[in-house]
């Protein structure tokens, strides 16, 4: 075999393995998700405040959401949240993945991008299957009115990790046309 067919390979499959190392960012964001969730159902009340912090800006507290983002669909039969909220977006995290192990065109950037959904689909995930309550929240921020909210929705680490790779999926896309139109011209 030419050295020069060797390197090639070698190369293929350092790009492969390249495919897989986001998802342990997802592995550590749902362990983060799971063990801050814990301790929080463990040491703060049910539906109450646990801590305020810079002057009632930030609040730790423990509560349960039984829908999605905003609480929407809280009144759902059990029948139907299993549907959309377990079903669906578990079969949302397996086209993720695959398409992310898959895809010769994403970026490195956009791969932890989607790693950071994934992580914290999978830890929502958990708590709709395992936590017949709902999913523990518990992190709420003051809006001082803005848009009409108080306090922004409670969220958790899970929510997180979605909002903001999301975020930075979108946002990589615009950049990396910009770059890609760079090249061409």
């Amino acid at each position: 075999m030419s050295e020069e067919k060797k390197q090639s390979e070698k190369v293929q499959v350092d790009t492969k393995k390249e495919r897989y190392i986001p998802f342990v960012l997802s592995g550590v964001l749902v362990l983060l998700d799971q063990v801050s969730k814990a301790i929080i159902a463990n040491t703060i009340p049910l539906d109450s405040i646990g801590v305020r912090l810079f002057n009632d800006f930030l609040w730790i507290v423990n509560t349960r959401n039984l829908g999605i983002a905003f609480s929407i669909g809280d009144a759902l039969s059990n029948v139907l949240r299993v549907v959309l909220f377990i079903v669906l977006p578990l079969a949302f995290i397996i086209f993720a993945v695959v398409y992310c192990v898959r895809s010769k065109t994403l970026t490195g950037f956009q791969r932890w991008a989607i790693a950071a959904i994934v992580g914290g689909g999978l830890g929502n995930l958990v708590d709709r299957i395992f936590r017949p309550d709902g999913v523990v929240d518990f992190v709420s921020v003051a809006m001082y009115g803005f848009l009409g909210f108080e306090r922004f929705p409670t969220f958790n680490v899970a929510d997180a990790s979605v909002t903001v790779g999301a975020i930075l999926l979108i946002l990589s896309g615009f950049f990396w046309n910009v770059e890609a139109d760079k090249k061409r011209t």
